[in-house]
């Protein structure tokens, strides 16, 4: 007899596993610590960390059964009555430095800038210049001496430089490096990058931002300069790219009335320029496959069950095991004799070692169980932070014949469906789809209406359910006006007056529309995006786009336009208020709808208070500092708290007073007349309270609108978990607020395609009812599904789609329900044909937001399911081919990893 303890775990001295399996919450380790997976910088300046020693609370003494010392048993295939393969995929991070050196170059009229990083990958400096008068943050092109040689240009904003191996290093060295060799005399203001991955097609920001390397002294501290000494910033944080923006009141009144903003120029002074050296932590998420193989037989001789466990984990690995008597999978532990190398875990659970294997390729062990359970549980620990999981939750093995029968797979049910019988859709054969729609969400809404009034009676749920039932029998009513012949004018005689429909509008479209994003975060360089933009309504109008999505309007402070002045002046950066009326008439002509992007959460001030704060108003809408909240520290307002989330690089607007919302909502009516828009892209609507866009929405009247509702998804020891319903509700709880008359968009299912496809893990598009796990799942025709935007792809890249997996996603979102969306980079790009081609197949089968779905098949390497009975699709590796026992399917288009199929007859 022997007290047990297990030995340190692995660790290595750059490589720290950033994949932690939380087992259930009785077992795993309650510590936390990652931060979101996407901010890669927040999580990489921790220091590595050791593995600690496992050592139990009070280890029990436990003596090994003479039948256990066999490693693994030599059983052959007709033995065993379970045998599973398990795949496991972590994800470590391999951690680094980027090198930044500032000095003067073999020539003394030059300096040099070096960036360097000693991660092994292939690594590409995407990078700028900014000039001494350029207003705002604004990339150009260098001069063309400054430009090494084999560099590509990017449009007319940017550099794409290769690091190259160092001609100093050592052989087995990883180190690469770039050297800029440019002029101090020169107008050059900074120096701006970041750093591009493209084996991963990750990019690497400093701080969350582009790096910045100043060459004068006046630029404001933004919190992304390297170099800079301390304490020369006037404003920290975000406001410092805003502080040489704004101007004081003396300067106004120095100027015309009507002078613009860029005509007020700063005082400048060039530095004596002085060399720095500065390292900065990254780390680069690689992905490490194994696996692990279990089965299990019954030894013939004493009749216990034999399981066996095999696995190519290099280390020490901890099975956390227990074992179960029902369906409910509640852990118990089994009688003994355990295996060699067990401890007991707080009276609820088993820890065992497993055993090297010969070579050292892995390892292995035999677990004994008395007859009785009904199945085996487990989870693998390789450190207290790192625990592998299977999708999401706890391996489970079958130990007996009837358990063993019931994790045999069964064909998919649809969403929704609970029992076997006869369908709504069945039952009403004679009605279309979308018909069959709007009438299922009605009877869904009487349902929880009846609930309602049993549990609460509350007047607020019954208005709100009846409100929306009052919607959809609004749009079942246009669908019966539409399909009905109108009579020839002249049989109206002058005087007859007919009896007109209340109008209600619901903001939500026919359910038809496809969405296009007009632009991306460098539309505005050019000036004349709007004239560009216009070109291209006949194309766009073709490949069956039925809504565009323009950029904000409106003066900014901002070029992209998020960040407003004077509402009413909509000379932007994409063109003239004249220009923009044009393109909104030549989409009207060519069928489409257009949405006009409203930032109505904050907006820029024109002039400082008695204490110097920017909160004070000018333009039509002269507001004084009541219209700022007061709970925003930076722009000390006189309103009231805000109703949501503030966003803090501007004056966030209180729209709780009233003068506010009248000035707000005669605005956007005066958008509808003046300028012809349609509908509403909201943006960062988490920053007030969705009552209020519904009271903006019921002045306008929009035909569509969509609310931009971000929010973190959940995580657990920076895996993604598999349940996401809290961040959906959020965004439902939003749509709610505004009683359902604007969609949103649906960020939930963004995340979960992020990782389903980077992590080959496609199981995670359905949730635990098999429906679609994001808000389409739960209110599909509100939810507006997109792969991309602005933000999170182009050149900002704040959280790109997989690389390569792109057509993946549009495979997706263009066959299921809901409102789909699709980024303005991938249609004029190689993907126009594909994306083309699965909107043709999307009409012809008159898929829309509220079509219905069945799940067919959700495995670690293939998606697929059926919409409308009409249309099967395949995304993933893995091999799929929708049966064709009751309908006969034809293959419709096919690419990269997805294929997608037409009912034939």
């Amino acid at each position: 007899m022997s007290t047990i303890t297990i030995e340190p775990l692995f660790h290595h001295s750059r490589i720290r596993n950033a994949t932690c399996f939380s087992g259930s919450n009785r077992f795993h380790s309650s510590s936390s610590f990652y931060a979101h997976p996407n901010n890669l910088f927040s999580s990489s300046h921790a220091q590595p960390r050791f593995f600690c020693n496992f050592k139990p609370p009070r280890p029990l003494l436990l003596r090994a059964s003479s039948t256990d010392t066999a490693l693994l048993d030599t059983s052959t295939s007709s033995d065993v009555s379970f045998k599973k393969t398990f795949p496991l995929k972590q994800t470590i991070l391999e951690e680094g430095k980027i090198f930044i050196r500032l000095d003067r170059g073999k020539n003394e009229q030059h300096w040099q800038l070096t960036v360097g990083c000693d991660i092994p990958g292939n690594w590409i400096l995407h990078w700028g210049v900014s000039y001494i008068d350029d207003v705002g943050n604004d990339w150009d092109q260098p001069p063309e001496g400054m430009i090494p040689s084999g560099s590509v240009r990017i449009k007319d904003y940017a550099i794409e430089t290769q690091l190259k191996k160092s001609s100093s290093s050592s052989a087995g060295d990883t180190f690469q490096e770039v050297k800029i060799d440019f002029d101090p005399k020169s107008a050059i203001a900074a120096i701006n990058f970041v750093l591009k991955d493209e084996e991963t097609g990750s990019w690497y920001q400093h701080k969350g931002r582009d790096f910045k390397v100043p060459l004068v002294d006046y630029l404001q501290e933004d919190g992304n300069m390297v170099g800079r000494k301390k304490g020369n910033s006037m404003w920290p944080g975000a406001l410092g790219q805003l502080s040489n923006i704004f101007i004081t009141k003396e300067q106004l009144d120095s100027k015309d009335e009507d002078s613009s903003m860029d005509s007020i120029e700063p005082i400048k002074e060039k530095k004596i320029l002085e060399g720095f050296y500065e390292e900065i932590p990254i780390a680069k998420k690689v992905d490490v496959h194994n696996s692990i193989t279990v089965s299990v037989r019954k030894c013939p001789d004493t009749e216990k069950i034999l399981l066996s466990m095999e696995t190519d984990i290099l280390g020490n690995v901890v099975v956390h095991w227990g074992v179960c008597t029902d369906d409910a999978k509640n852990w118990e532990l089994p009688s003994s004799p355990y295996p060699p190398d067990t401890v007991i875990f707080k009276d609820k659970a088993l820890r065992t070692l497993l055993q090297p294997k010969e070579g050292g390729n892995g390892s292995q062990g035999l677990f004994t169980l008395e007859e009785g359970p009904q199945g085996f549980l487990f989870v693998l620990k390789q450190s207290e932070k790192t625990w592998l999981k299977y999708m999401g939750n706890d391996f489970y093995v079958p130990l007996s014949s009837s358990s063993i029968s019931s994790v045999l797979p069964t064909s998919g049910l649809s969403a929704g469906q609970e029992t076997p019988g006869k369908s709504v859709e069945e039952s009403e054969g004679s009605l279309s789809a979308y018909t069959k729609g709007i009438i299922s969400e009605i009877r869904s809404l009487v349902s929880i209406s009846s609930e309602k009034s049993l549990k609460t009676k509350t007047k607020e749920a019954q208005e709100s359910i009846l409100q929306e039932i009052e919607k959809l029998a609004a749009e079942a009513y246009s669908m019966f006006r539409s399909s009905v012949a109108a009579p020839p004018e002249e049989a109206v005689s002058e005087t007859e007056e007919l009896e007109l429909p209340v109008k209600i509008q619901s903001g939500t479209g026919t359910g038809y529309e496809i969405v296009c994003q007009g632009f991306n975060w460098e539309s505005n360089k050019s000036g004349k995006w709007y004239m560009e933009l216009k070109e291209k309504a006949e194309e766009l109008s073709s490949l069956g786009f039925t809504v565009i999505w323009l950029p904000p309007p409106t003066e900014s402070v901002s070029p992209e336009g998020y960040m407003p002045k004077d509402l009413y002046n909509l000379n932007s950066r994409y063109g003239t208020i004249d220009e923009l009326k044009e393109i909104v008439n030549k989409f009207h002509q060519v069928g489409i709808k257009v949405l006009g992007d409203a930032v109505l959460n904050h907006r820029c001030a024109h002039y400082k208070n008695q204490n110097g704060v920017w909160n004070i108003f000018g333009g039509r809408l002269n507001w004084d500092d009541r219209a700022v909240v007061a709970d925003d520290p930076h722009f000390q307002g006189r309103g009231n708290k805000s109703s949501g989330d503030n966003f803090h690089a501007a004056p966030n607007i209180d729209h709780s007073q009233d003068f506010v919302r009248k000035d707000i909502k005669e605005w956007l009516c005066w958008l509808r007349k003046e300028i012809g828009y349609d509908g509403w892209r909201l943006d960062f609507v988490r920053g007030f309270w969705g009552g209020y866009v519904k009271d903006y929405l019921d002045a306008s009247e929009p035909y569509f609108a969509v609310g931009e509702y971000w929010d973190s998804l959940s995580y657990t020891y920076g895996e993604m978990d598999h349940n996401q319903d809290a961040h959906r509700q959020r965004i439902i709880d939003w749509i709610n607020a505004t009683s359902g008359t604007a969609g949103a968009f649906d960020v939930t299912t963004k995340g979960i395609l992020h990782a389903a496809l980077d992590r080959c893990e496609y199981w995670r598009l359905s949730d635990q009812k098999g429906k679609p796990p994001g808000v389409v799942g739960w209110w599909p025709s509100r939810a507006v599904t997109f792969i991309e935007n602005h933000d999170t792809g182009s050149t900002q890249g704040h959280w790109r789609f997989p690389g390569g997996k792109e057509m993946q996603g549009y495979a997706y979102i263009l066959t299921h329900p809901g409102t789909p969306s699709v980024f303005y980079d991938h249609i004029f790009s190689h993907c126009q044909s594909e994306i083309g081609g699965l909107i043709s197949i999307r009409n012809r089968n008159k898929i829309n937001c509220r079509s219905t779905i069945k799940i067919t098949k959700a495995e670690r390497d293939v998606y697929a399911a059926i919409i409308d009975e009409k249309v099967a699709m395949k995304i993933g590796p893995g091999h799929y081919e929708p049966h064709s026992e009751s309908q006969k399917w034809s293959l419709a288009m096919e690419g990269r990893d997805y294929k997608v199929w037409e009912a034939s007859g």
